[in-house]
């Protein structure tokens, strides 16, 4: 099929839920994509930041065939030998000591809100609310998007559940103020991914911390797009020098098949017991094969440090960049995870780089975004820059 024989499939039988670019991808292999008419592009978008490994990863491929040859599905009703291998490495690789498997981040999410709720019930006096940042994004779910701090995700959903506020991002004056006597929980991102590629000040996590700590609160730190690596270590949190709660994964603990975690520590996990919780497909032995191929690679073969090494690449690329077009208002981001704040929308911008072989994304309506897989080489980077400077020329 072309591309125009997809999209016409698409526009004619799903919700038009989606601003889809008017191509239709069939095929990827790295840092490169190509389309149902054979151009090829790079991929700096990963594909809504979840090809961590880039595409036909050869390591992914043999464990999703392999693990079909053995099994697809295992009941959480029953053990599984790939469920339990990942959660033992996310927990050696982490703080926690718990794990929960699903699919998603949102559900990785809505999992986080209802472990700190009933936390709260059964250990917090009966507290149930949780602080968000304004900008930030958990989800799609109703949970998750009444404590996204964006009204414009939140429109024409109400009447939305009780219990949660927002405040500032890194404005821990405001956040201590929020606190009242029913909050159990602070919930943020380290990094503000959908909210512009917005970062912390240095010392805003430890000072959340501590603030926690103070008033017996929970910290979540929502890693869906900033955890396995994107940031040039494992998680995020390792770099801030401080110890949540609880943890969500999704997007690239899988890179590209659907997976999601929310991990805890013993004290808080305690919380949910048999029936708390659950899911039909977390866990599933496919995901959790993949989820342990990917943690391998990330550790094992010097992907993480190549992240680190590249970020600081690009970032240098586009600060020269900045340099020379007048439009470009910062640059900014941590690890493979940058954005260019633009005086104007990013659109056009994006546009014409992917007519020019690249993909690329805008967030917040003038932030371009960049994260390609962080196995991205470069040579690869060179050749981005060379279009998004061409783009922005015309």
């Amino acid at each position: 099929m072309t591309n125009q024989e997809i999209i016409a499939l698409n526009n004619r039988y799903l919700f038009p839920l989606y601003p889809r670019a008017p191509i239709a991808l069939v095929r990827g292999n790295g840092c490169r994509v190509w389309d149902a008419d054979g151009k090829e592009y790079l991929d700096f978008f990963a594909s809504t930041v979840v090809a961590a490994l880039g595409h036909a990863h050869p390591g992914v491929t043999r464990a999703i065939v392999e693990q079909a040859q053995k099994i697809l599905h295992v009941s959480n009703l029953h053990h599984s030998e790939p469920q339990a291998v990942l959660a033992e490495l996310l927990c050696t690789q982490s703080f926690a000591d718990r794990v929960f498997f699903c699919n998603s981040g949102a559900e990785a999410n809505e999992a986080a809100i209802k472990l700190a709720r009933k936390y709260g019930a059964e250990f917090g006096d009966g507290r149930f609310e949780i602080l968000t940042a304004l900008g930030s994004f958990h989800g799609r779910s109703i949970a998750t998007i009444t404590a996204t701090g964006q009204e414009k995700v939140r429109g024409g959903f109400q009447p939305l559940p009780d219990g949660f506020r927002y405040v500032p991002y890194n404005d821990i004056e405001a956040l201590e103020q929020a606190i009242s006597p029913r909050t159990i929980a602070v919930m943020l991102e380290p990094l503000q991914a959908e909210g512009g590629l917005v970062a912390p000040h240095p010392d805003y996590l430890r000072l959340v911390r501590d603030l926690c700590d103070r008033h017996g609160l929970l910290l979540i730190l929502d890693e869906v797009q900033t955890g396995m690596g994107r940031l040039g270590t494992l998680f995020a949190y390792e770099q801030s020098g401080v110890t949540p709660d609880i943890m969500t994964l999704a997007k690239g603990l899988g890179t590209g098949v659907p997976i999601g975690a929310m991990v805890a520590t013993e004290e808080v996990a305690r919380s949910f017991t048999t029936g708390s919780h659950g899911s039909t497909f977390g866990g599933n032995a496919l995901t959790c094969a993949v989820g342990v191929a990917v943690l391998h690679a990330l550790t094992e073969e010097g992907v993480i440090e190549n992240c680190r090494i590249q970020g600081q690449y690009l970032r240098e690329r586009l600060r020269r960049l900045q340099t020379h077009h007048d439009r470009i208002r910062d640059v900014r981001g941590q690890g493979l995870l940058l954005g260019v704040e633009l005086e104007g929308p990013g659109a056009p911008i994006v546009d014409a780089c992917r007519e020019a072989g690249l993909l690329i994304n805008c967030t917040a309506e003038k932030v371009l975004r960049f994260a390609p897989p962080l196995i991205v080489a470069q040579y690869e980077i060179d050749r981005a820059l060379d279009i998004v400077d061409q783009a922005l020329r015309q």
